[in-house]
């Protein structure tokens, strides 16, 4: 028998539409169980099971107190100099990405990808060892029992992920600023090529390791739409798509596409490098998405600043149009695709669940 989550991600899920939502709300965990998330974050998260299983939160291993975030109520943290907000129970990574190694373009240009190769000591998220195909793939293939073969279980859901598909790389590797100002340089070809030869190693792992669905992330558009031309992205990112995807394909793998912002103008490239569908966020037609694709998986519709404002009526409607879109494609999911994060009204977040369990059927 297969899982609902396989059944959703291949396009033909169950009755009740499934869940995929970006939790770190301790308050709300506190509001909807009655137990101080913080005082006791194990019989808290049990109880979070056990009256909404379909958020498919992990529980913690003991019971033991965690300190409360230390951030004051904007989410500013205390240090300055780390650049951090609140997230969750605690704070997020520093946003300052490559400031403290690249100054200048020609600090870009001097550099070398490949010849860097163990990205451990930086800010890109993916902080790992690239060097070579054998150690990418022993550090992956550590998380998996050993007589687990290369494939996943007919029916399983099981899924590996990666934050750097391709365009994060330089972002994240170079900072903001000197990314835009060095992409359009003929000269940043030559690194996009050793950003690809890195990441061919991690596909060529995935391809080799023993799960159905491969999440791909990549912030490639913002809230109003791309980052960088269709011209461009063609150039150094889509054919790049389309060979790694093609590798993890060849072995029987799915792959699901993840960005922030609105995905409307990259849909058609996305789907047509071989993504099975693509979770994105609110700003997303997904509609759209469902009327011109066979059943894609499409996750990411629901809005947090509907649940932070915490009108009933505006909820109700929200969750309407979601259950809508899910008819229209059995790979759909309910989600909140610009995440639930601390801040976000607790009651608003009841409303969502308990009006999903309800409404939200095919």
């Amino acid at each position: 028998m297969s899982d609902p989550r396989y059944d959703t991600y291949m396009g033909h899920g169950p009755r009740q539409i499934l869940h995929w939502e970006h939790w770190s709300c301790p308050d709300a965990e506190t509001y909807l169980t009655g137990i101080d998330y913080y005082e006791h974050p194990k019989l808290c998260r049990e109880r979070l099971q056990e009256l909404y299983p379909q958020l498919g939160l992990g529980i913690p291993a003991t019971d033991e107190p965690r300190p409360r975030p230390q951030l004051d109520l904007r989410g500013k943290s205390s240090n300055a100099e780390r650049q951090t907000v609140r997230w969750g129970d605690g704070e997020t990574a520093t946003f300052t990405h490559g400031e403290a190694v690249f100054r200048t373009a020609e600090d870009v240009f001097a550099f070398s990808p490949l010849a860097k190769g163990d990205f451990s000591d930086m800010e890109v998220v993916e902080r790992a060892d690239f060097s070579s195909d054998e150690v990418v793939y022993e550090r992956y293939r550590r998380g998996y029992p050993a007589d687990a073969g290369e494939r996943a279980p007919e029916g399983s859901a099981a899924a590996t992920g990666f934050y750097n598909t391709m365009f994060m790389w330089p972002l994240l590797t170079f900072g903001w600023e000197l990314f835009l100002e060095c992409c359009l340089d003929p000269r940043f070809e030559r690194l996009m090529d050793e950003f690809a030869e890195i990441n061919r190693r991690v596909f060529r792992t995935f391809a080799r390791l023993p799960v159905k669905f491969v999440v791909c992330h990549d912030d490639i558009v913002m809230s109003r739409g791309p980052v960088c031309s269709p011209q461009w992205m063609h150039k150094y990112i889509f054919p790049r798509y389309e060979e790694f995807w093609g590798i993890v394909r060849a072995a029987g793998k799915e792959v699901i596409f993840m960005s922030d912002g609105n995905m409307n103008e990259y849909v058609a490239d996305v789907m047509a490098c071989g993504a099975r569908g693509i979770i994105s966020e609110p700003y997303t037609d997904y509609k759209a998405i469902a009327r011109q694709y066979d059943n894609p998986f499409i996750a990411g519709e629901g809005d947090n600043r509907v649940l932070t404002r915490n009108d009933p009526t505006e909820i109700r409607r929200m969750v309407e149009s979601m259950a809508e879109t899910g008819r229209m494609s059995g790979g759909y999911m309910m989600c909140v695709g610009n995440h639930i994060p601390w801040n976000v009204h607790p009651e608003g977040i009841k409303r969502y669940l308990d009006l999903s369990a309800e409404l939200a059927v095919r």
